[in-house]
């Protein structure tokens, strides 16, 4: 089985990632099925040492500087994110590479027959692509002998199949609406579920949160027996000053105060860089070798691509992954620290199950040109829905067919010291990233068509 032949069978299961919003097939999210595969496998999910991170915005970056502090001190560090920007491969990496594509058709090919088992095992349904990735990843974890694991929840918490772990720690990110159809309609409900992942006496650390969701997840944890450190309450951190490159600040943690440098903008990833940390702490107290010299070198070094990422400064272009309002909400107040006075336009594409009409209402601060564009993500939005959307808003408003077509458009209009930021999902500003890098793009004819 080769790469390609790989990909072609994993997109033959189902994918809630694909078909979000698109009337999915019904599949019962089922930790059972899981397992079940799982222990068809040797349970690899249970011999490398792990860490799990949930939330709504951040814990992909959170990850990311885990995984760097870890690798900083030396240890060999697999690394389970989703989605991906460019390729599939993307998702399992170890020491910030991502898995090679003969590495990535074995791993296939290894569970195939086992997924094919559990299904007809028929007690739990059908694995989902997800969860195959997921047993892929513990599966390359394990053969490669890592010392640790690092785990980003890929949906809600409590079933997502990443949540059959004793982890070491846990870290809970800023939570917020988002994927209402699936987690639930009310930020406490998606909330609950999120914090679904905190295990008894396993430490949690958590980031700033609204009163009601703090609650919760305390009340979760108090539970479970976890011990709750909270950012901005246990862990505080001060910023000292910020450019185009990174921000400076200062963390007072539980073992130590730091003075760091963070190469990702924005305020809000100062929370994340602090759970972070927090996690890193946790380790240490747990016997750990980690220096602070590690952390401030971890910190320092980490890449997160398309999460308020600088791809030029002279025309200045950015590209951001905000995907809901709160995000979007985030987005403007750091471009308006950012801008001053300049002309703002917007490459703007979305997925068609989000909150459209508040992520809109965000941008209206930064009074943009909007340039709406087609993603080749199935779940986008097309571009003459979104069109009418925006104009309805009293925006001015431009249509493209791709993010090729976007990025010629907004070069003709860029002059005068105008920002170019392309943001609405991860989908938008990943494609807008392999236009402006000259990147050659995954392409997938699997894909379902958009939705309307």
């Amino acid at each position: 089985m080769d790469y390609r032949s790989s990909l072609h069978y994993l997109f033959s299961l189902v994918d809630l990632e694909r078909h979000a919003g698109l009337k999915p097939p019904k599949v019962k999210l089922d930790l059972n099925r899981v397992l079940y595969l799982l222990g068809r496998l040797g349970n690899p999910h249970m011999e490398v040492p792990a860490i799990h991170v949930a939330g709504t915005k951040g814990k992909g970056s959170t990850c990311a500087m885990v995984t760097s502090i870890l690798a900083n001190a030396g240890y060999k560090v697999g690394l389970f994110t989703s989605p991906h920007l460019h390729t599939f491969l993307e998702r399992i990496s170890v020491g910030g590479q991502p898995i090679k594509q003969d590495e990535f058709a074995s791993l296939v090919e290894t569970v195939k027959p086992y997924i094919e088992e559990t299904a007809k095992f028929g007690r739990y349904g059908f694995v989902t692509l997800f969860e195959a990735l997921t047993a892929m990843a513990f599966l390359h974890f394990k053969n490669i002998g890592a010392d640790f694991q690092v785990l980003e929840v890929g949906l809600g918490g409590r079933l997502d199949s990443t949540n059959v772990i004793s982890p070491l720690v846990t870290g809970i990110t800023s939570i917020s609406m988002d994927h209402g159809a699936i987690l639930g309609d009310s930020l406490e409900k998606i909330a609950s579920e999120k914090a679904g992942i905190i295990k008894r006496r396993v430490p949690v650390i958590c980031a700033p949160q609204q009163d009601g969701v703090l609650r919760l997840i305390k009340r979760r944890a108090k539970d479970m027996n976890a011990e709750v450190t909270i950012i901005g309450q246990d862990l505080q951190w001060s910023g000292l000053d910020s450019d185009y490159q990174g921000q400076r600040f200062v963390l007072i943690g539980s073992l130590d105060t730091y003075n760091l440098w963070l190469p990702l903008l924005g305020k809000y990833q100062l929370d994340n860089a602090s759970v972070a940390v927090g996690i890193i702490e946790t380790l240490i107290h747990q016997g750990q070798n980690i220096s602070v010299e590690n952390i401030e070198k971890g910190i320092s070094s980490v890449s997160w691509p398309c999460r308020m990422e600088i791809l030029s400064v002279d025309p200045m272009i950015i590209v951001d992954g905000a995907h809901n309002p709160d995000s979007v909400r985030r987005l403007s107040q750091t471009l308006l620290e950012m801008v001053e006075q300049r002309k703002v336009i917007i490459i703007f594409g979305v997925s068609s199950d989000k909150d459209i009409s508040s992520m809109i209402d965000e941008l209206m601060i930064l009074d943009p040109t909007v340039i709406i564009t087609n993603s080749r993500q199935p779940r986008a939005l097309v571009a003459d829905s979104l069109e009418a959307m925006f104009k309805e808003k009293g925006f001015s408003v431009r249509v493209s067919d791709n993010a090729n077509d976007a990025v010629k458009m907004a070069q003709q209009l860029i002059g005068n010291g105008a920002i170019l930021v392309a943001t609405g999902s991860l989908f938008v500003a990943a494609e807008v990233r392999e236009v402006i890098k000259g990147l050659e793009p995954e392409l997938y004819s699997d894909f379902p068509k958009r939705g309307k």
